[in-house]
């Protein structure tokens, strides 16, 4: 009997052993896990639910099945042109061979430090191969709107000059092959293949966060701007003054045009009026010729004599109604 009481006890012991060390384990939505046995991967858990291992043997390790977000931080770096710039990245990604991972990496810090060191790399090759601008900028849009002539200054007089500006503006605004989007993608597809095949990781997309440049490179792209910007003034500003001149030498042309009109009606009438006046003085003075003499010698007293300072003889005909007794 009382070998059969320890027996039960042992049994219970060993059934409370095994209850404690867990025979079973949970597995929760979004997780996935790898049993190692010893060292060695014995199974890798990908669906939820209650699962067994070995008690005292097997362990479990568990990992997110979830999309992870990988931050790098902001690296110097040359690009084609031998500028440097800060580039700053932001991955999404995630474990799809837990059991590569487990043996490659082990832990989510190291994932990321792995990350890391396959990012960085990749778009320090990208940068490396292509220039500043393409960095910067995602399209052609600055290039590809252009100025249209006549909306910018009312008349189609200078399209030739504008045509010429707008000629300059790829040279001072190069056009990007790529941009920036499509680099993004070309770091993914360099680093997406390492990542997967040796570390069961899956890259999901690479975004470019930031390109800030140096302090060098920005206070010579700020006096690139100004000196740009400048040239660009100036033509306008050769424009607007071009523009001015013809505006004001028109001005001046139809201000003749109109005052020579004027200047030639106001002749015409006054050389109509001056004969309707000289054919109504003349049948005026038809009616009685000696009135008319005398009404021409006295306006012509009144026109000369106020000039005269001495008078030495008015012994003549200009004096005949003056000093003429028979007058």
């Amino acid at each position: 009997m009382k070998k059969f009481i320890s027996g039960l006890v042992i049994a219970f012991v060993v059934f409370l052993g095994l209850v404690v060390a867990g025979p079973f384990f949970v597995i929760d939505e979004g997780e996935q896990a790898v049993v190692v046995q010893l060292g060695r991967v014995v199974n890798v858990v990908r669906d939820a639910g209650l699962h067994f291992k070995v008690p005292f043997i097997d362990q479990v390790v568990r990992y997110p099945r979830r999309i992870m977000t990988w931050d790098g931080e902001a690296r110097s770096m040359p690009t084609r042109e031998m500028q440097f710039i800060f580039v700053d990245v932001t991955a999404r990604w995630r474990i799809v061979d837990p059991q590569m991972f487990y043996v490659s990496l082990n832990t989510i810090d190291a994932g990321q430090l792995k990350l890391s060191e396959i990012i960085d790399s990749a778009v320090r090759t990208v940068v490396a191969e292509n220039y500043l601008r393409e960095m910067v900028r995602n399209s052609n849009h600055i290039i590809d709107r252009g100025i249209d002539p006549v909306e910018a200054f009312g008349l189609g007089d200078d399209l030739d000059m504008i045509t010429e500006i707008i000629q300059i503006q790829p040279e001072v605004q190069p056009p990007i092959v790529r941009g920036r989007r499509q680099l993004a993608e070309e770091v993914l597809a360099r680093a997406r293949p390492i990542a997967i095949n040796q570390y069961g990781i899956e890259i999901i997309d690479v975004v470019t966060r930031q390109v800030r440049y140096t302090d060098e490179l920005t206070q010579s792209v700020y006096q690139r701007m100004i000196r740009e910007r400048g040239q660009m003034a100036q033509l306008y500003r050769s424009m607007g003054e071009g523009r001015m001149a013809y505006w004001l030498g028109r001005t001046e042309h139809e201000s003749r045009e109109i005052l020579s009109g004027a200047y030639r009606e106001a002749e015409t009438i006054r050389g109509a009026a001056d004969a309707e006046a000289a054919r109504i003085f003349a049948e005026a003075h038809g009616r009685d010729m000696g009135f008319f003499n005398f009404w021409r010698t006295i306006e012509a007293y009144r026109a000369t004599l106020p000039g005269f300072n001495a008078m030495l003889s008015t012994d003549m005909e200009f004096f005949r109604f003056l000093f003429s007794p028979a007058n």
